[in-house]
């Protein structure tokens, strides 16, 4: 058997991939973080299929589910929200698996803050403007960030940043962030991204706290930083420039004789 980690997506049902969805369906055992997963996906397995919402359980529990499907040659999909790869608490579950012997695979899945530049129908790579994405977060109860990558030393690289997993931690953000971006610095607020009740707040540095305030927002929330969410000016880039040549658009071929 195999035990297959899919990322489902932000939320929206049609943005799981094929992949995933097939396993889903073929799978006779199914797992999923019911907090963050639409219950649409997890719809798609046999009828027959144990499904389990993993959202009030612990690791033992899990990887116990895991070792009865083991025991029973039935194959597992573990179905995480976004890409398991970024914040999916998922390398502790292969860790087990490892010392258990258990053969697992992993199916990406459309992260969080694609899903967000999707639906503001923006690029967050803009040419000499910003061409790097940071996806961050910030220490909180749960654990501390590691030496190197707090926000007042990443903000110095002035990125676009993804802030996951921070929403009550805005004080800090803007007291990080501002002496790099300053106070006006367009920030987008995507509450629960892609799902029905999604909701997408236009702000700034200075202004974001009051907005969350307002509109009282305190979990599911990615924070997004940087100049690509404004009005800003940029030039085309050379990927599609007629005057520009590279392997696929060559200048110097030879003319036909």
């Amino acid at each position: 058997m195999t035990v297959y980690f899919i990322g489902a997506g932000p939320g929206a049902p049609d943005l799981i991939t094929v992949r995933g969805l097939r396993l889903i369906e073929n799978c006779p055992v199914c797992l999923y973080a019911g907090s963050l997963v639409p219950t649409e996906i997890v719809e798609a397995a046999p009828d027959d299929a144990l499904v389990m919402d993993t959202a009030p359980m612990h690791l033992d529990q899990i990887i116990e589910e895991i070792k009865k499907a083991h025991e029973l040659g039935q194959d597992v999909a573990r179905v995480h929200s976004g890409d398991p790869a970024i914040y999916g608490a998922v390398a502790e579950q292969m860790r087990r698996l490892d010392a258990l012997g258990i053969d697992y695979d992993v199916v990406p899945g459309v992260p969080a803050f694609a899903g967000v530049a999707a639906k503001l129908k923006t690029e967050l790579t803009l040419p000499e403007i910003a061409q790097t994405i940071i996806v961050t977060r910030t220490g909180m109860k749960a654990s501390a960030m590691p030496d190197g990558e707090q926000l007042e030393i990443l903000g110095q690289s002035k990125a676009t940043l993804a802030i996951h997993l921070s929403i009550r931690n805005l004080d800090y953000i803007r007291r990080s962030l501002e002496p790099y971006y300053g106070d006006d610095c367009p920030v987008v607020i995507a509450y629960r991204a892609t799902w029905p009740d999604e909701l997408y707040i236009k702000t700034t540095l200075a202004g974001m706290k009051e907005e969350v305030r307002k509109h009282k927002i305190t979990r599911t929330a990615l924070i997004m930083v940087g100049k690509v969410f404004g009005d800003v000016e940029f030039r085309d880039s050379d990927l599609y420039n007629a005057d520009y040549a590279h392997v696929l658009r060559n200048k110097g071929k030879k003319k036909a004789k």
